[in-house]
This record gives C-alpha cells, sequence and structure tokens, in this order.
C-alpha cells in the first residue's frame, strides 16, 4: 500500500523508512514533539520532505492534488470550522475530492463515527468530542485507501476512545490502511497492528506492539521508569 524510504525534513524528521500493507492500522507513538504529526502531514503531501514515498505504486509528489485526496484522508489534530455549518454539511463536505454527494457513502460515515444523534445540530455548538467525531465522519465519507489520523481519541471519553479505535481498526481491516498518532499506549497495543515509536525525529522502534512497546524502549523514550504488561486486558502500560 504506502512504502516510505529515506523521509527527511530538515530539523524535524530524519531518515524515516517504514511500510505498510492494506488490511493494517499502524499507531505512531513518541513524546510530544518526536514528529509524529509531521510525519502525517508529509505523507498527505503537505509538507515538502525529501526521500520517497510510494503509495499503490505512485510517488505521491507526482499525484495531482485531487488524486491524492480521493486516496489519502487526512483527519488533523484539531479541527474548527470557519462557519456555522451543520453536522450533514461538515460531512458531505469529505466528498469533495469525488464531487459528488454519494449519499450511501455520508450515511455510511455518520454510522461508523456515531454521529446520527447530532444530525441537526450546528457543529459550533457541539463539545470537543462531539466535533472530533464530525471530523472523523467527514473523512471517512471520503473513503480514502489511506486515513492518516492525528491524536483522533485525544479529546474523547473512555467510551469514544474504544468505539473510534475499533472504526479505524474496521476500516483499515477493508482491505485499506489506517496510520495514526496516538498517545494511549494501552490502546496503540490492543489495537494496531504495527507501532512507530518517535524520538527527536527518528524511529527508534518498529514493529509488533511486543516488540516496540518493552521497558528498556519506552523508559529510553519518554525518560521515566515504565512498566509493561502487555498480557494483561487491557494491557497495563504506566511509568513507575
Amino acid at each position: 500500500m504506502i512504502s516510505v524510504q529515506h523521509l527527511h525534513i530538515a530539523q524535524r524528521i530524519a531518515d524515516i523508512s517504514f511500510s505498510l500493507d492494506a488490511g493494517e492500522m499502524l499507531g505512531v507513538i513518541g513524546p510530544n514533539g518526536s514528529g509524529k504529526s509531521t510525519l502525517l502531514q508529509s505523507l498527505a503531501g503537505i509538507l515538502e520532505y525529501q526521500g520517497n514515498v510510494n503509495f499503490d505504486g505512485h510517488d505521491i509528489e507526482s499525484m495531482t492534488p485531487r488524486h491524492r485526496a480521493q486516496r489519502i484522508g487526512l483527519l488533523p489534530q484539531s479541527c474548527e470550522s470557519a462557519w456555522s455549518l451543520s453536522v450533514e454539511d461538515i460531512v458531505a463536505l469529505g466528498r469533495l475530492p469525488w464531487g459528488d454527494q454519494d449519499p450511501d457513502a455520508i450515511h455510511c460515515a455518520i454510522d461508523q463515527a456515531g454521529v446520527r444523534e447530532l444530525l441537526g445540530r450546528k457543529v459550533d455548538r457541539l463539545s470537543g468530542g462531539e466535533r472530533a467525531r464530525v471530523w472523523l465522519a467527514r473523512v471517512l465519507a471520503g473513503q480514502p485507501r489511506l486515513l492518516l489520523a492525528d491524536e483522533p481519541i485525544a479529546s474523547l471519553d473512555l467510551y469514544y476512545q474504544r468505539s473510534v479505535m475499533e472504526v479505524l481498526r474496521q476500516y483499515a481491516k477493508a482491505e485499506k490502511g489506517v496510520i495514526l498518532a496516538i498517545h494511549d499506549l494501552s490502546l496503540a497495543a490492543r489495537y494496531c497492528d504495527q507501532l512507530c515509536l518517535m524520538h527527536h525525529g527518528k524511529v527508534h522502534a518498529w514493529g509488533s506492539p511486543e516488540t516496540v512497546l518493552t521497558e528498556a524502549n519506552l523508559s529510553a523514550v519518554f525518560n521515566v521508569p515504565v512498566h509493561v504488561d502487555l498480557n494483561s486486558v487491557p494491557p497495563i502500560i504506566a511509568s513507575k
């Protein structure tokens, strides 16, 4: 699906390489300022970079903006609307790259993100967690092959954190791909197929949750002693 080779952004990311297959979800973890958001923005074609990013056989720099937007969807860390739009209007904006208002795609996204009860309301009158789910529905409405999500559960309560992670996991399983930046290491261990642990703009560790989420790796990156028990349900990852 996507292959990243020697990605470099001056003073922000240094020589990152990895690949993701269709059907997988990758969690990008690490301390604040480690380069997680920068990585997602570069994969979406927003930031200029050195190196090669190949998506479904195409260099993303050779793709037109519309072609790229149809296949790669980005859910940014913070989403705001300059106008007092309805929830329905916000979700329908996800169809802009396709130039249509496919009702099936829109209603499927509304149900996936769990925002049907919010229909008819203005997005600027919603709570932060409700707005986050509406913007997730917008990205889902575009039906991208690759969904990039920057901390999509940061403003959600416990119920919706798990709900959104389930949605993203099922989305990836449908022969698509999901890459998300996430701070909750327990949920990352539970839902992600692969993890990328970043530190100072570099990949400190890459692989399965069992490979990446070790006490040695996390203690080194977060600079605190860390206790890890991945056999617990849910996995326990906490500072000592």
